[in-house]
């Protein structure tokens, strides 16, 4: 089928979606600093002052990228053909379409996200290979079942079949971690035997302090931050089967041959885990 996006410019009322650029918005920030130009004078300022408090968090936030197009390669080479990204944020090549497509040509994608401004630029950013699928989805990921019956979903992918879910960065603004797992639960319980969940989510066990400036700023832009301990992370991962080497740091989850040692672990704030629905 050839490659298809749907209806990234408007919402299902056909309205053009409405963008707040009075506060700062998480997906704008991280694209900030990514060094995108998706953002606003409120995120840019924002995330200035993170930096500020911690000059390592554009480290982490590249090492988080990086760590996706790892987790999703190994997920295509592991056989996987369909794909649900949860929380996307502002497209920034390669993303993960392009990463599976290029294992497998006629993988199919949706991503989901709540933020206006991604779901415009989502038009002009994803687009594929001619086998392929693409969709995109403006919704909020508190609500699995409504998520998963979209007709976005539905129309794109086979949930009879192993979906590869992807959860990068955005657990940690939930901020009830009991809902957390519930959340989690939710989309995996839908989903066929065979499926991998891929997470990565906010710690400051590496560098407590500067760490904490980040979360506390976060916190004063509105956008409020859970920070989680490995404890924390690890039951996310229940009753599935974990990928060496588990639940770890963004930069040690099976890095580039070469890279080990490139980066500290002072370095970021993020664990990371993938594992296969039994």
């Amino acid at each position: 089928m050839s490659d298809e996006l749907t209806r990234p410019y408007e919402s299902r009322d056909g309205e053009p979606p409405a963008i707040d650029t009075s506060t700062a918005h998480s997906a704008r920030v991280y694209d900030y600093v990514l060094g995108g130009k998706d953002n606003y004078q409120v995120d840019r300022e924002a995330a200035e002052q993170m930096l500020s408090g911690w000059p390592q968090l554009r480290t982490s936030m590249h090492e988080n990228r990086k760590f996706m197009h790892r987790a999703a390669r190994y997920a295509a080479e592991q056989g996987l053909d369909q794909f649900l990204d949860i929380g996307t944020g502002i497209p920034t090549s390669p993303n993960l379409h392009e990463i599976v497509q290029a294992v497998t040509p006629a993988a199919r994608v949706v991503y989901v996200d709540k933020d206006p401004i991604v779901f415009a630029h989502a038009a002009a950013r994803l687009t594929g290979t001619p086998e392929g699928r693409i969709a995109y989805l403006l919704a909020d990921m508190a609500d699995p079942d409504a998520i998963l019956g979209s007709p976005e979903v539905t129309g794109t992918l086979d949930l009879d079949r192993p979906v590869g879910l992807s959860i990068i960065a955005v657990l940690q603004f939930v901020l009830d971690e009991k809902a957390a797992y519930e959340l989690v639960r939710g989309y995996l319980a839908r989903l066929a035997a065979g499926s991998m969940l891929t997470i990565t989510t906010v710690t400051s066990d590496t560098a407590p302090a500067p760490a904490g400036t980040v979360t506390a700023e976060y916190t004063k832009c509105g956008l409020p931050v859970r920070d989680s301990h490995l404890s924390d992370v690890e039951p996310f991962f229940e009753g599935l089967e974990l990928v060496d080497p588990g639940v770890t740091l963004i930069h040690r989850w099976r890095p580039e041959p070469g890279t080990e040692g490139a980066v500290q672990d002072s370095e970021v704030a993020m664990y990371a885990g993938v594992a296969r629905k039994p």
